[in-house]
C-alpha cells in the first residue's frame, strides 16, 4: 500500500532534513506544510524530494494539518501518516504505526509516548498530556492514553471525514471527536520519542489552548448542558437573592443594593445563557438532521423577528451575546 507522509512545520530548519530523509526511507510521497516560516524550512525540505505546501503567514497547527489533509486527498497515497517536524518522532517507526491500518483492523492509528515503558516523556509533559487526555476520553467516550501525539496514521475514509477547522493545538481533540462520531476504529501503537529540543511553545500556554478547545468542542456536542444548566442555575439563584432582597425591603422599608444588584445580573446572565444554549442546540439539530434542513427558511423567518425584537427592548448595546447568536441564526436560515 501507498504511505504518504505529512509534516507540518514552523521555524523546523535544524531538523527537517533528517525527518524529511528519515521518511522518504519508508514513505512513497513526502509532504511538507511550511506554516509561515521565516527559516530555512521550506528550501531544505524541497531540495530534498519533498513536495511543500506554503502558507504566507503563520495560521497554526490545526491549519497545516487541514492544508496537508486536503493536498492528501489529491495524491493516490492509500495511508497517510503525520509526524512531528521537530524531530521527536523516529520516521522508522512508520510502518509498525501503520500496520493496524494496512491490515484492515482500525481506520486511524495513534503513536503512544504512554505504551511503552521508557518513553521519555518528561514529567510535567506527562502530567499535562495525561489531564488533556482525559478530559479528551470524557468528551470522546474513548479510552485512549495519548490524545495529543501528532504521530498518528489514516486510511484515506479518515482523511476525508476527520479535516480540522481548530487552527491551532485542539485540532488533535477535534480529530478525534470527528473520528469518534463517524464511527471510526481508532487504534493505538506504542513509540518511543525523543525530546532533544526545547518546547517550541509555552507547555502551559499549550495546555490551556487544547482545555479551551475541548470545552468548545463540548459545547457544541451538548449546548443545553454547558450553557443551559449554569443559565438556570443562574436564574434560580438570581430570584433567590431577589426575593431575599423583597423581604427585607417588605419588613424594614430599606432596599439592600448590592443584593438587588447581584440579584438582577444573575438572571440576566442566566436568561442570556438559557437563550444561547437553546439557539446552538436549534441550529446544531438542523445541520446535523438532513430532515431537518429544508426548515431553514422557517428559521429565517423565526430569527428576523426576534432580531428586531431584542434590539428594541434591549438596545443596540445591551443586546450582547444572545443578540449575535440571533443574528448567526438568521444567517444560517439564509444559507444556501
Amino acid at each position: 500500500m501507498k504511505v504518504a507522509v505529512l509534516i507540518p512545520a514552523f521555524d523546523e530548519e535544524e531538523t527537517i532534513a533528517k525527518v524529511v530523509v528519515k521518511s522518504k526511507e519508508v514513505a512513497q510521497v513526502v509532504v511538507v506544510c511550511d506554516d509561515g516560516s521565516s527559516d530555512m524550512t521550506a528550501k531544505i525540505a524541497g531540495s530534498l524530494g519533498a513536495e511543500v505546501i506554503r502558507h504566507k503567514r503563520n495560521l497554526g497547527y490545526g491549519a497545516s494539518l487541514s492544508s496537508l489533509f486536503s493536498h492528501a486527498l489529491q495524491t493516490d497515497a492509500d495511508i497517510f501518516v503525520t509526524i512531528d517536524s521537530d524531530g521527536q518522532h523516529d520516521p522508522s517507526e512508520i510502518p509498525s504505526l501503520v500496520e493496524p491500518i494496512a491490515t484492515g483492523k482500525a481506520d486511524m492509528a495513534i503513536g503512544s509516548r504512554f505504551l511503552r515503558k521508557g518513553g521519555g516523556v518528561p514529567g510535567y509533559r506527562s502530567a499535562g498530556i495525561r489531564v488533556i487526555t482525559g478530559v479528551s476520553n470524557r468528551i470522546n467516550d474513548t479510552k485512549l492514553t495519548d490524545s495529543q501525539s501528532g504521530f498518528r496514521a489514516y486510511n484515506r475514509k479518515a482523511i476525508e471525514l476527520v479535516a480540522p477547522s481548530d487552527m491551532g493545538m485542539g485540532a488533535s481533540t477535534e480529530i478525534l471527536l470527528k473520528a469518534s462520531r463517524a464511527g471510526l476504529t481508532v487504534a493505538e501503537v506504542p513509540i518511543a520519542v525523543s525530546y532533544s529540543k526545547g518546547p517550541s511553545r509555552n507547555p502551559v500556554y499549550h495546555g490551556i489552548e487544547v482545555l479551551l478547545s475541548s470545552v468548545k468542542h463540548l459545547s457544541i456536542l451538548h449546548p443545553l448542558v454547558v450553557y443551559g444548566i449554569p443559565g438556570v442555575a443562574l436564574m434560580l439563584y438570581g430570584l433567590y437573592l431577589g426575593s431575599t432582597a423583597l423581604a427585607v425591603y417588605r419588613d424594614i422599608h430599606k432596599v439592600i443594593v448590592g443584593t438587588t444588584l447581584i440579584a438582577i445580573g444573575s438572571i440576566l446572565v442566566g436568561l442570556i445563557l438559557a437563550i444561547t444554549a437553546l439557539l446552538l442546540w436549534i441550529m446544531i439539530t438542523l445541520m446535523r438532521e438532513p430532515a431537518y434542513r429544508n426548515a431553514r427558511v422557517y428559521v429565517q423567518r423565526l430569527a428576523a423577528p426576534a432580531r428586531l425584537v431584542s434590539g428594541l427592548a434591549c438596545g443596540v448595546e445591551a443586546r450582547g451575546v444572545f443578540g449575535r447568536w440571533l443574528d448567526r441564526l438568521y444567517l444560517f436560515g439564509a444559507a444556501p
